[in-house]
C-alpha cells in the first residue's frame, strides 16, 4: 500500500528562513569573491593605462636616457631579467623536480616529512635574505677571486634559491596525485622502479609540475631586493655573467623614485612589460601541457 503526500508539501517555502538564509549568504560569498579581485583589477588597469601610454618600439632597442633627455629605452633590463629567470630556472628546476621525487618515490616517512617542513620554512624566507646568503655566497666569493662582484651569476643564484621551494612544494604534491593504481600496474608489467617512474609517474603529473615551474618563474621574474645584493644594475648591455646586469623589477625601482617624468614613464612601461612577461609565460606552459596530453 502506497502513501500519497500532497505535492505542496514536498516543496521548500519560497521564503522559508532557510532560503533566505542560503540567499543572503549566497549574496555575501559573491560580493566577498568581487571585493577579493578589486585590487588586482585595479593594478593591472592602471598598469595597463599607465604603461600602454609609454609603450614604443624604441623601449626594446635603446638604453635608458640621461635623466633630462627624451626617448630611451630598456632593452638591457629586459635581456638582463630573462638571463637571471633564466640562470635561476637551470638551477633550481632539475634540483626542485629530482628532490620531489626523492620524497615522494624513494624517501621514507621520516626524511620525507623532514624535507616537507624545511621546504615550507625556506618558502616563507624573505626575498631579502636570499638576497643576503646569495651576497655572501657568490658576490664575496667573486671579489675574493678576482672575477668581479655584482653580476648575473649572483642574481641568478638568488633567485633559484627562491624558486626552488615552489618547485619541489607543487611537484611532490602532483606527484602524490598520481594515482597507486598506475604505479602498481606498472610493476606489475615488469616494470622497474626507475622506469615507472620516469614513464608513468611523470607524464601523468606533468602539468601540474609545468604550472609549479612557472608559479616558480612568475615569483622569480618580479623580485627586486635579492638583486639589488647580488646583481644591482647596470646601464649598458650585458656583455659577461660576472658584471653587474640590469633587470626590470630594479628599473621600476630606480625609475620610479625619480624626480624626472621620463625616466617614470619608463618605469611604468618596464612594469607593464614584466606583467606581460610573467602572462604569456603562463599561457605559454597552459598551451604546452594541453598539448602534451
Amino acid at each position: 500500500m502506497t502513501t500519497s503526500y500532497p505535492e505542496s508539501s514536498l516543496t521548500r517555502a519560497p521564503m522559508s528562513k532557510r532560503t533566505l538564509f542560503n540567499t543572503v549568504m549566497t549574496v555575501v560569498a559573491f560580493i566577498c569573491g568581487a571585493l577579493a579581485l578589486l585590487p588586482l583589477l585595479a593594478v593591472l588597469s592602471y598598469v595597463l593605462i599607465q604603461g600602454f601610454s609609454s609603450l614604443s618600439p624604441s623601449i626594446f632597442t635603446e638604453l635608458p636616457p640621461a635623466p633630462l633627455r627624451k626617448g630611451g629605452g630598456f632593452g638591457n633590463a629586459i635581456l638582463g631579467t630573462l638571463l637571471m629567470v633564466g640562470i635561476g630556472a637551470l638551477i633550481s628546476i632539475p634540483f626542485g623536480v629530482l628532490a620531489a621525487i626523492y620524497l615522494t618515490e624513494f624517501s621514507s616517512g621520516k626524511i620525507a616529512r623532514v624535507v616537507r617542513f624545511a621546504t615550507n620554512i625556506l618558502s616563507g624566507v624573505p626575498s631579502i635574505i636570499a638576497g643576503v646568503f646569495a651576497y655572501g655566497i657568490i658576490v664575496l666569493t667573486l671579489v675574493k677571486l678576482n672575477l668581479g662582484s655584482y653580476s648575473a651569476i649572483g642574481g641568478g643564484f638568488a633567485l633559484a634559491i627562491l624558486m626552488l621551494p615552489i618547485i619541489v612544494r607543487t611537484t611532490d604534491e602532483a606527484l602524490q596525485l598520481v594515482s597507486q593504481d598506475l604505479r602498481q600496474a606498472s610493476l606489475g608489467l615488469g616494470a622497474t622502479k626507475f622506469q615507472t617512474v620516469a614513464q608513468v609517474v611523470l607524464p601523468a603529473a606533468l602539468p601540474a609540475i609545468v604550472t609549479g615551474i612557472t608559479l616558480a618563474i612568475a615569483r622569480a621574474a618580479g623580485e627586486t631586493a635579492p638583486l639589488l645584493f647580488t646583481a644591482l644594475f647596470s646601464q649598458f648591455w650585458p656583455s659577461s655573467l660576472f658584471q653587474p646586469t640590469a633587470s626590470l623589477a630594479v628599473l621600476v625601482y630606480n625609475f620610479a623614485i625619480t624626480p624626472f617624468k621620463n625616466l617614470q614613464s619608463l618605469a611604468w612601461a618596464a612594469s607593464l612589460i614584466l606583467v606581460l612577461m610573467v602572462l604569456i609565460t603562463s599561457i605559454i606552459a597552459r598551451w604546452a601541457t594541453r598539448q602534451k596530453a
